[in-house]
């Protein structure tokens, strides 16, 4: 009797980022170069594998995507199999259908999963581990707010799209003579805003970790302008609060796994230094052009590096890991020890403190 061929499943999850294609051909190659299995990929996240979307992902299939932005899987970040968002009546009701995801995973004989994505999407992961599923995951966000890892793929060239508008948004601030606020994504972390902000030269960082005062922010910008700094730019991360207040949300969604949207604090701040300082004041959101781009030199081989790494996480039969970069050595740490954690950042961190050295003001 023919030995059973091997298979992964693979899927991506959550909001998109750059490098999720270079994870899948990564995981997909090793899959096939390095240990005879077959893959197949579930399409758009968590809702391919719950209704049983899938795809082959041969040799042909994953060739040639290792510089494209998206993923070639599609996501979604709106679909948890345990609470699952259905009308009716008019209203929203959840409904469990992680027995359908079960069911696909052992309908197609896999023998583990790899599931690509951050802390919400591994918050899942853990329970589909608890069904019975064998999983591995890989870290991806360009908020970098996972725990158990120094660095999460996609944030690099997050990065550096963030930091090349702050930099193209120097030239317009400068010939207008205006205070330009730059709103970044980052949810309930600041690394995304502190690491573009501090490269781009941000007069002003202001982050979620760093409840701001307003009064603060605006002598550093009435400073400036006595200094003969005739503009100045202030890199504010879509978390951040000013002090004793609220993060500022652009809208609630109920239909995804958490429904609070951040966004629009650029422009209350905006409305803000006008009023407390008269100077002219414009705000620049990068929103989704964060997610897109072709990935970065770093990324794409930080993606490479994870997805391999994962497939022989499988090969092993070492499940329920996840990926990780500590150093600049790949490791793996148990899902369960980082699902439902934000990694934040530290008060004591090192680029926290060269941003006060040179000046910076960080609301407080």
């Amino acid at each position: 009797m023919a030995k059973k061929t091997k298979r992964i499943g693979i899927l991506t999850a959550g909001g998109d980022c750059p490098g999720l294609n270079a994870v899948i051909r990564a995981v997909a190659k090793t899959a096939m170069h390095d240990h005879g299995y077959e893959a197949i990929g579930f399409q758009d996240g968590y809702y391919g594998l719950t209704v049983d979307k899938w795809v082959r992902l041969g040799r042909d299939d994953v060739s040639g995507i290792l510089t494209r932005g998206g993923t070639i899987l599609g996501s979604s970040n709106s679909h948890d199999p345990f609470r699952w968002a259905c009308e009716k009546g008019g209203k929203i009701v959840y409904r469990d259908f992680s027995g359908k995801a079960l069911a696909a995973y052992r309908r197609h004989g896999l023998d583990a999963l790899v599931i690509v994505g951050g802390d919400g999407t591994m918050t899942v992961a853990g329970k589909l581990m608890n069904l019975g599923m064998n999983i591995v995951g890989v870290p991806k966000t360009i908020d970098n707010d996972l725990e158990g890892t120094d660095r999460t793929f996609g944030f690099d060239t997050a990065v550096t799209t963030a930091t090349e508008a702050i930099d193209k948004l120097h030239d317009t601030a400068s010939s207008h003579h205006r205070a330009m606020i730059v709103e970044v994504m980052g949810r309930y972390a600041g690394w995304l805003a502190l690491t573009s902000g501090v490269a781009g030269g941000g007069d002003v960082i202001l982050i979620p970790e760093i409840p701001y005062r307003i009064e603060s922010v605006c002598e550093c910008l009435k400073g400036r302008s006595k200094r003969g700094k005739r503009f100045s730019i202030v890199v504010v991360a879509e978390g951040a609060k000013a002090l004793g207040g609220e993060m500022v949300v652009a809208k609630h969604d109920a239909k995804v796994p958490d429904p609070v949207r951040l966004g629009g604090i650029g422009n209350h701040l905006a409305a803000e230094i006008e009023k407390r300082t008269r100077l002219s004041t414009r705000v620049t959101v990068l929103g989704h052009l964060q997610r897109g781009g072709t990935p970065t030199a770093f990324d794409r081989a930080l993606c490479t590096r994870f997805g391999c790494k994962a497939m022989h996480l499988v090969a092993e039969g070492a499940y329920g890991q996840i990926a990780a970069l500590r150093g600049d050595e790949v490791i793996s740490v148990p899902i369960k020890e980082i699902a439902g954690r934000v990694r934040t950042v530290p008060l004591d961190h090192g680029l926290l403190a060269a941003a006060r050295s040179v000046g910076t003001c960080l609301g407080d």
